[in-house]
């Protein structure tokens, strides 16, 4: 159906290999040479000859392995990070300074496995950018400046494709069906549809002619046109959406990690207790049994194993966690801002209601141009066959259907001609019917209006005449789902929507969000995004479309809805939605919060059983080999903690 236009163009799909998180073979490298060489080294003790090998090999392995991890700690410490690592690198420097080849290679191993873990948890890194920038135009069809004589149309005349780079303003450029608009400009001849959706989030298409301004990133979808170019390419609205998404990734600072922060107290405390054994002791091995037992492994190993748990959990549920840091985000958040076109509607337009005039049958107006639509790939065509479907309606054979572009359908069904499009088209070929299409109003206010006229060949009896209305519809059970978030703790909510703003503030009332703001374009909902963030929130941004790309990248954490395939906004946001169903979000929540919340106890659990075990090394009764077989259990129990953030917890994502 052509009165309104073709859906938009599929979106790549950017999913593949996301259901999975990528193994890190490099990392893995360095836990498992000191495995070999732990078991190398003991292995030596048991055989009478060799034994005396044992303590050099072993030597050899921990300094070789452990000094890389020792040198990036300290380097660390150079930038002013002092993390989590601080008390294992000691540990291994004095091991290596002591010859306790033992205690420092089972550190190295707890450092490096954990190290493992955490890389296996950052997932892969957003090539938000880098789809953005491949989906934009790279060619423009540039007309010559002038017509080839006075009154001549410009669509038909030699073309030259040039670079995008190349265009000039006020150049004129050729537009073909189904070509991405490379700049903004305006309308110098012919008329068509255009699909927005990439810009505005919004479903239904935009009718443009002479006159009409443009903007890049648009897709035409019905018939050629000519533009005049009335901005660089590297200037408008496109270009400016994917440096809005560079910007937002490159200013989002660094996220300290659960871990770090509680080494903040426990590397000093630490420190100290090895100052107090030396005080007492002079014992240099008991400082080191006091650094072994005192390796913060529970800080290491909790987050990334709770953390994974939490991902492979999210990901039955159709949930893709791109990374550690989004999971422990979504613990944080304290406002959900969503996008309305597509996230909180189903995003494609429907019927919303046939209505015909002087005791026209509504179901016979829908019957007849569903069969016209029938063969029709356009959006709406789609949309009013799946409504004469769901109204089980009989739907005739159709014959000499005839599709203008742009304005609507023609065609014969049985003994009557039928029309369906805009009032334009349906008054030409029905031009004594156009009073009273002039005075016809759809019942439902706003939305796109298709006019149909159903007229008989064979009597004089009156057509049949009425308007089908289409709009985007709210998905089911919203309600109870805000309210769930806001136990959850989300207890702010804000609609952000390209749609107008009358559209949009009855919607938000409807569901009880409490802020709503409409007619905004990418840079509008990322300047909302960080207002927001500037006041003291977290923000969870939940969106589905390319116009919302830069504010999920913006948000404390992203989440995209992309059933059909996600594209740039995938890309863009930390969280994916696989399944086409918004309440997901409260899943991702859910897991997340739960995620942290066990990581937590493991570190908290681990380190008050380390804090114990410091103790009685300070006071001489543990040495270091001994000690780092007493972390190895410590560390063992927090694993296992840890890993009940895989089950399933309580409630709907059980």
């Amino acid at each position: 159906m052509t009165a309104a236009e073709s859906p938009a163009a599929e979106r790549p799909a950017s999913l593949e290999g996301r259901r999975a998180l990528p193994f890190p073979l490099a990392a893995a490298a360095a836990p498992i040479q000191t495995l070999l060489i732990l078991a190398f080294g003991l292995a030596l003790r048991l055989h009478p000859e060799l034994a005396r090998w044992s303590v050099p090999t072993l030597m050899t392995g921990l300094v070789f392995l452990g000094a890389p991890v020792a040198w990036r700690t300290i380097k660390g410490m150079l930038r002013g990070e002092f993390a989590a690592d601080v008390v294992a690198m000691l540990a291994i420097v004095t091991a290596i300074v002591l010859l306790e080849p033992i205690a420092g290679l089972v550190i190295v191993l707890m450092q490096t496995g954990g190290e493992l873990l955490e890389r296996y948890a950052e997932g892969r890194a957003s090539d938000a950018v880098r789809e953005l920038e491949a989906a934009a135009p790279r060619i423009a069809h540039r007309l010559a400046s002038e017509r080839p004589a006075a009154g001549d149309p410009l669509i038909g005349t030699a073309v030259t494709d040039v670079a995008v780079e190349r265009i000039a303003v006020g150049d004129l450029l050729l537009v073909r069906p189904g070509e991405m608009i490379p700049c903004d400009g305006e309308v110098v001849e012919g008329s068509s549809s255009l699909d927005t959706s990439r810009i505005t989030g919004e479903p239904i298409p935009e009718r443009v002619g002479p006159g009409a301004q443009v903007r890049s990133g648009v897709v035409n979808t019905a018939s050629p046109l000519v533009l005049r170019a009335t901005a660089l390419a590297s200037a408008s609205l496109y270009a400016r959406i994917v440096e809005l998404v560079r910007t937002a990734q490159g200013e989002k600072s660094p996220i300290q990690r659960l871990a770090d922060r509680w080494a903040v107290w426990f590397t000093p405390i630490t420190i100290l207790a090895c100052v107090i054994a030396w005080v007492i002791s002079r014992d240099p091995l008991r400082v080191l049994a006091v650094l072994v037992v005192a390796t913060p492994c529970p800080l290491l190993l909790a987050t990334p194993v709770a953390v994974i748990g939490g991902i492979n959990r999210a990901a039955r549920r159709q949930v893709i966690v791109r990374n550690g840091t989004a999971l422990e985000l979504l613990a944080r958040v304290d406002t959900v801002v969503f996008d309305k076109t597509g996230t909180l509607t189903h995003g494609r337009p429907a019927v919303t209601s046939v209505e015909g005039i002087d005791g026209a049958s509504a179901d016979e107006l829908l019957r007849y141009a569903a069969a016209i639509e029938m063969g029709s790939g356009h959006l709406l065509a789609r949309s009013v066959l799946d409504e004469a479907t769901a109204r089980k309606l009989q739907i005739p054979s159709a014959r000499e259907i005839v599709e203008h572009a742009g304005r609507g359908v023609t065609g014969l069904v049985n003994a009557h001609r039928v029309s369906v499009g805009n009032r334009t088209l349906v008054g030409e070929h029905h031009p004594e019917r156009r009073t009273a299409l002039d005075a016809l109003h759809p019942a439902t206010a706003g939305g796109l209006r298709a006019y149909v006229v159903v007229e008989s060949l064979e009597q004089a009896a009156l057509p049949m005449i009425g308007v089908i209305t289409f709009g985007d519809r709210l998905r089911a059970d919203l309600p109870p789902f805000f309210q769930r978030l806001t136990q959850l703790g989300l207890t702010r909510t804000v609609l952000l929507s390209g749609d107008h703003v009358e559209n949009v503030r009855p919607m938000a009332e409807a569901l009880g969000i409490s802020e709503a703001q409409g007619d905004l374009l990418p840079d509008g909902k990322v300047a909302a995004v960080k207002a927001l963030e500037a006041s003291g929130h977290r923000v969870l941004m939940v969106g589905d479309g390319t116009n919302d790309a830069p504010a999920l990248s913006a948000a404390t954490v992203g989440v995209a809805l992309a059933a059909h395939g996600g594209g740039i906004s995938a890309e863009a946001a930390g969280v994916v939605l696989l399944a086409d169903d918004v309440t997901r979000v409260e899943d991702a929540v859910r897991i997340g919060q739960r995620a942290v919340k066990i990581a937590r106890q493991s570190i908290v659990a681990g380190l008050v059983l380390s804090g114990a075990a410091m103790v009685v090394a300070a006071l001489g009764f543990i040495p270091p080999t001994v000690g780092a077989l007493i972390q190895e259990g410590i560390d063992v129990a927090v694993i296992l903690n840890a890993l009940r953030a895989a089950s399933a917890p309580a409630g709907r994502t059980s």
